[in-house]
């Protein structure tokens, strides 16, 4: 086993590294940007480093600067987290080169499915079922003859993409030209590759992804699915696991499905295979990203098992401890991602000074974060401040638990999204499981609508339509208070009443 491993990230996910690596009597190393002196990571390790100013592309992406530090300090492993260099083949080569044990994948693996448009390549070889679509960087031209082809509506996506960058829903011939245009502009400035590939929409489907862990002896396994479709502009705000619609047949033919394609990749330690899922319970290959996710947590809770314990032991060339036959998926957990942004305002960035949190705590309840009372939160990376999970026996338990849970949580001094879990937790379809990918939109422009009422005008309006309501001449088809029967009672749905009262003074 490693005896220092240093951890290439900031913020939550290194804590819950380095809180590995003590467990396992492993010597943790940290770095850290200018901003990040008095960051959590930094003195949660057993040693920290600087790396460079704020700016991410001179810190925590220089990748010589990494291997630096690694190499001073005597590293004999690095662990990238997720995001900056984590699905980067030049940061892993990089680390082999130079001695350094890089736990993730091989670089070819990243290389095959880190490029949504080669990896729809190797599926497609492979036999995988995927989005109708081109498997290769297109021109406008191309794409223009591809649509056509499949048929509109259809999305653009950036080859290198993720996080919804570089991507457009087109659902016209004339809007094509615009959002090519557009999305390979802002590809290249975030991904510094302009490739674009293009795919069939598909309505409203479930976004679920299956884990996989693979060691170094040709040993493949599935962990069960996470349901992703929670989302706003194509980034996960809530992850579950089990999904409600996912059955034991299903669960196996896609995580068969996921294995095989990690495996066509040649790929090793922990991924996750990406899905759509449409009405008909048809799944199509979406991507895989070559690391570990932000929301594994779900899966180590109703597996028990601890996932970055695994990739250490991986990495070291252990074999996987456990069969497929021996993995079974027990209770329900989910996670909701706390940012430093304000929903009642575009969920515009909050970075500022924490000047209180209450943390929730009790049955159930996991809290994985990277900040403190007193911290200042930074303007120049993710806004992620932690993330809350709830187990329970089932998913009714769960949700009940999650509500608990974020009516115990507080942080103050900048603002935060814990508002919008709230409302996503009482919506009745999120409790009924009726899930897609245009979920939160629906719940985000209903909640936009209830706040168009001019202040001070609800109560009065509210009054207003039920005083109409009642003086409304007789219909055919009342019942015993004087209202047909498919019309809603003014006191049931007032917000609906108090706009249109409102509207009309």
């Amino acid at each position: 086993m490693f005896k220092k491993i240093l951890i290439a990230n900031r913020g939550e996910i290194a804590v819950r590294i380095i809180r590995a690596c003590r467990e396992m009597g492993i010597a943790s190393v940290a770095v850290f940007s200018d901003v990040d002196r008095a960051a959590m990571h930094v003195s949660k390790a057993d040693e920290a480093y600087h790396v460079g100013p704020a700016a991410a592309s001179e810190s925590y992406l220089n990748i010589d600067r990494i291997i630096a530090v690694a190499r001073t300090c005597g590293a004999d492993a690095i662990h990238p987290g997720y995001g900056f260099l984590s699905e980067n083949p030049a940061f892993a080569r990089a680390c082999a080169d130079d001695g350094i044990k890089f736990i993730g994948p091989p670089a070819t693996a990243m290389e095959i499915m880190g490029s949504k448009t080669r990896a729809r390549q190797a599926v497609q070889a492979a036999g995988v079922p995927f989005v109708p679509g081109s498997s290769r960087g297109l021109s406008l031209a191309e794409a223009e003859e591809t649509a056509r082809k499949i048929g509109y509506p259809v999305m653009i996506k950036a080859a290198a993409g993720g996080g919804g960058k570089g991507m457009r829903l087109v659902r016209t011939p004339e809007e094509l030209k615009g959002a090519f245009e557009t999305a390979q502009s802002e590809a290249q400035r975030a991904f510094k590759d302009g490739e674009l590939y293009l795919e069939k929409y598909i309505e409203n489907p479930r976004h679920i992804e299956i884990q996989v862990l693979g060691d170094e002896h040709g040993n493949l396994v599935y962990l069960g699915e996470r349901e992703c479709s929670v989302q706003r502009r194509h980034q996960k705000v809530i992850e579950e696991a089990p999904s409600a619609v996912v059955d034991e047949d299903l669960r196996r033919s896609m995580g068969q499905v996921a294995v095989h394609a990690a495996a066509t990749a040649g790929y090793t330690n922990a991924g996750t295979v990406e899905f759509l899922v449409d009405s008909k319970r048809n799944f199509y290959f979406l991507e895989m990203n070559t690391r570990l996710q932000v929301e594994h947590p779900v899966t180590e809770m109703v597996t028990g098992l601890d996932l970055v314990h695994l990739q250490f032991r991986i990495a070291a060339g252990e074999r996987l401890p456990f069969r497929q036959e021996d993995l079974s998926i027990r209770g329900h957990a989910l996670e909701c991602r706390i940012y430093a942004e304000d929903p009642e305002n575009n969920f515009f960035p909050s970075p500022g000074r924490i000047t209180k949190i209450l943390q929730p705590s009790g049955p159930g309840i996991r809290e994985d974060t990277g900040v403190y009372e007193g911290w200042s939160v930074p303007l120049e990376y993710d806004p992620m401040l932690s993330k809350l999970i709830a187990y329970a026996p089932d998913r009714p338990s769960a949700i009940a638990r999650m509500r608990r849970a974020l009516d115990e949580y507080f942080i103050g001094g900048i603002k935060t999204n814990l508002s919008l879990f709230r409302r996503i937790l009482e919506n009745s379809d999120f409790a009924a499981a009726r899930i897609d990918t245009g979920f939160l939109d629906r719940v985000l422009a209903s909640h936009a609508a209830d706040r168009d009422v001019p202040d001070g005008l609800e109560q009065v309006a509210a009054i207003s339509a039920a005083l109409f309501a009642a003086s409304a001449p007789s219909k055919n088809g009342q019942n015993g208070n004087g209202r047909t029967r498919n019309e809603p009672h003014a006191s049931s749905n007032w917000k609906r009443a108090a706009r249109t009262e409102a509207l009309r003074e």
